[in-house]
């Protein structure tokens, strides 16, 4: 079940809200204030907030900065188009205004949760009993965690996100440069080697081809 935090301090609005989302099969967090909201959020973290921005204690604006990594749709009666811009790149993920369409609001819910989901799903790769979380920044194999140094694990993830591509050697330097920057054309080949040894002692099998004069790419199983 997704959840969804209604920030708002008018009790009809946020009942009315309460009512739709639950009818929808989402799970309600209620909070009256920016103060409570951040106190609500600290102890369980939604997958969605409706934040008001004229909140008591802490106002919606001051609250915004703070729900970072959370997608957020404003709720407000404020119309201005200078506050609508401000808000979003402030963080906001979407904005609208009061009163609203029940139907345009579900439907700006579920593209938000979409987008999250997508950004979820990427941040997972897998190729073959193999799982790399970029998140996390773990990798295992069957289950089995398999060590690496950030040059593996950047060489790894750039392979499985293009599985089916053979890979240049200087569009991998180029490629994995941001999350490795000491990685160099003459050390490359030894860090390929030892990912490749890694995975094996793992799986026993090799994971990744190396494509004579080119480059590398994940081996078809």
């Amino acid at each position: 079940m997704k959840y969804i935090a209604v920030i708002e301090d008018d009790i009809p609005i946020g009942d009315m809200l309460e009512e739709i989302l639950k009818k929808e099969g989402y799970g309600v967090m209620r909070a009256y204030s920016g103060t409570e909201a951040l106190l609500l959020l600290a102890q369980k973290q939604p997958d969605l907030v409706l934040l008001d921005l004229m909140l008591p204690g802490l106002s919606g604006e001051e609250v915004l900065p703070k729900l970072d990594g959370l997608p957020v749709i404003v709720v407000s009666a404020k119309a201005g188009v200078d506050d609508k811009v401000n808000l979003l790149l402030d963080g906001a993920a979407d904005y609208i205004t009061k009163p609203f369409e029940t139907r345009e609001l579900l439907a700006r819910i579920t593209v938000q949760l979409r987008k999250q989901s997508a950004v979820v799903k990427d941040a997972v790769l897998e190729y073959d009993g193999l799982c790399l979380d970029t998140a996390a920044h773990q990798v295992t194999a069957d289950g089995m965690s398999v060590r690496l140094t950030k040059t593996e694990f950047a060489i790894l993830k750039l392979l499985m996100q293009n599985p089916s591509q053979v890979i240049t050697k200087s569009r991998m330097l180029d490629l994995i440069s941001q999350d490795t920057p000491d990685c160099m054309e003459s050390s490359l080949k030894v860090h390929v080697s030892n990912l490749r040894r890694k995975l094996r002692e793992i799986k026993d099998r090799d994971y990744i081809e190396a494509v004579w004069g080119i480059g590398f790419k994940m081996r078809e199983m």
